[in-house]
C-alpha cells in the first residue's frame, strides 16, 4: 500500500478540522488539490474514509482507524526529530499540552519561563473543561495533560506537582464576610454557586461535602470560574473555587475568601500522560521544569 506522509498529514488535518477547505489551508495547498489527494488516499485504502453530511465531514470507521494510525506515525516521527535535535545539542520541535480551564491561571506563566530556556520550540496549548481534556487524552492528541482529578478508567502515568487549595468565597457585602470563624453549619442556609458537574473542582467539592454529610443549597451551576466570580461579586451566593482562580482578581475589593473550618479543601494538580506513551524529549523537559519550578 503506497501512502505518503503528505497524504497522512492532509487526512489528519481533515479529521481535526472537519472540512476539506480548512484541511487544505492547514497544509498549504489548494482545495481542489486537497480533494484530489483525499480521493487518491481513499482509492489506495480501498474503502471510503469520510462522508459529507450537511456540509460537515464525518469519518467512517476506516477513516477513524486511519486517523488514529496517522497520528501515531506523526507522533513517532516528531519524537525521532526531537531525539535527533537532542543529539545535536538542540532543543527544537513541538510541545503539546492540554490543561483544564482552571490551570490557565498558572500554566502560561510556567510555559513562558520554559520557552525562555528553549526559544526555538513550538507550543500547542489546549485549554478545555475536564471532559474535553479527557477526550483528547483518549484520542492521544497531546504529550502531557494538567488536571486536578485524573481519570480512573484509563491507564496513566500520574505525578502530583502542586497544591490546589479550594476556598470559600463571598461578596464583601455578604453577611458572612465580616465573620472570622465559620463552620459548615454557618453555611447551611446559604445559596451556593458551584462549577458544573464533571469538572475537577466540582468533583472534589462534592466528595468533601459527602464526607462531611453536608448538602449545599445549590442556586446555580456555572461552567467557568470567571462567571462564578461575577455571580459571587453580585451577591448571588457563595462559592467554592480553586485559589488559583482568584489570582487575576487579587486586587478586587468585591470578593473575599471566607475563613471556614476544614477549608481549604486539599486538592492537587497532576501531570498526566498515557501509560506506555513514549514522551518526546521536550515533554520530558517540560515535566521536569514544572516540578523544579514549584519546588524551587
Amino acid at each position: 500500500m503506497n501512502v505518503s506522509f503528505r497524504q497522512l498529514r492532509l487526512f489528519l488535518a481533515l479529521a481535526e478540522t472537519g472540512s476539506v477547505t480548512a484541511a487544505a489551508k492547514a497544509t498549504h495547498i489548494t482545495q481542489p488539490t486537497a480533494s484530489m489527494r483525499l480521493k487518491e488516499l481513499s482509492d489506495t485504502i480501498g474503502l471510503p474514509l469520510f462522508e459529507v453530511v450537511s456540509k460537515k465531514v464525518h469519518l467512517t470507521d476506516a477513516g477513524h482507524e486511519l486517523a488514529r494510525t496517522a497520528r501515531e506515525i506523526q507522533n513517532s516521527w516528531e519524537i525521532y526529530e526531537q531525539q535527533l535535535n537532542a543529539l545535536k545539542g538542540l532543543a527544537r520541535g513541538k510541545l503539546r499540552i492540554a490543561v483544564v480551564s482552571t490551570a490557565k491561571y498558572f500554566i502560561p506563566r510556567l510555559l513562558g519561563t520554559f520557552c525562555t530556556k528553549y526559544p526555538d520550540i513550538e507550543v500547542s496549548l489546549e485549554i478545555q473543561n475536564r471532559d474535553g481534556v479527557l477526550r483528547r487524552m483518549r484520542e492521544n492528541l497531546d504529550d502531557l495533560y494538567i488536571m486536578s482529578m485524573p481519570p480512573t478508567d484509563l491507564e496513566i502515568e500520574d505525578r502530583v506537582f502542586m497544591d490546589n487549595p479550594l476556598v470559600v468565597i463571598a461578596s464583601t457585602q455578604h453577611s458572612l464576610a465580616k465573620k472570622n470563624k465559620l463552620t459548615l453549619t454557618d453555611l447551611t442556609e446559604q445559596k451556593f454557586i458551584l462549577r458544573e458537574r464533571g469538572s475537577g473542582t466540582r468533583m472534589a467539592v462534592d466528595k468533601f461535602f459527602k464526607a462531611k454529610k453536608f448538602k449545599p443549597d445549590l442556586r446555580m451551576e456555572l461552567g467557568s470560574n470567571e462567571a462564578i466570580r461575577e455571580a459571587v461579586a453580585g451577591d448571588l451566593g457563595i462559592a467554592v473555587v480553586s485559589k488559583h482562580a482568584l489570582a487575576e482578581s487579587s486586587t478586587r475589593k468585591d470578593i473575599k475568601i471566607l475563613t471556614v473550618a476544614d477549608f481549604p479543601i486539599q486538592s492537587a494538580w497532576h501531570i498526566v500522560s498515557r501509560k506506555g506513551k513514549i514522551l518526546p524529549p521536550l515533554a520530558r523537559y517540560f515535566n521536569d521544569h514544572l516540578i523544579q519550578s514549584v519546588t524551587a
